[in-house]
């Protein structure tokens, strides 16, 4: 393109001035929106590969237990006494703290 016609002004300010507004508003989307969800699912993976036999846990459904056996990607969660579920790894969606596990699991 050519310069701008006599009188027309120039808009090549406004481009500049443009760019930097989306390149900012993208800025702010990936550090509000994009960045916490990756983390969060990125530590999500980490407890699921870090479960271990007798970690109490709450599943995706909300089920409180404690795991009992795992084998590849199958956990077997004890929900009850002599009551054990089997389930999908990634189907757990917390472990809890030995405070917090007895605590909640004791109401019953």
């Amino acid at each position: 393109m050519g310069p701008a016609p006599e009188g027309a002004p120039d808009q090549g300010g406004h481009t500049v001035v443009m760019l930097v507004f989306y390149a900012a508003l993208f800025g702010i989307f990936y550090f509000s929106l994009i960045r916490p969800q990756v983390k969060r699912g990125n530590d999500l993976k980490v407890l699921q590969e870090s479960l271990k036999k007798g970690d109490t846990v709450v599943t995706t459904g909300g089920i409180f237990g404690v795991v009992h056996k795992i084998k590849d990607d199958v956990v077997t969660v004890e929900i009850a006494e002599n009551v054990r579920v089997k389930m999908l790894r990634n189907a757990v969606q917390e472990r809890l703290k030995e405070n917090d596990a007895l605590g909640k699991m004791k109401d019953d």
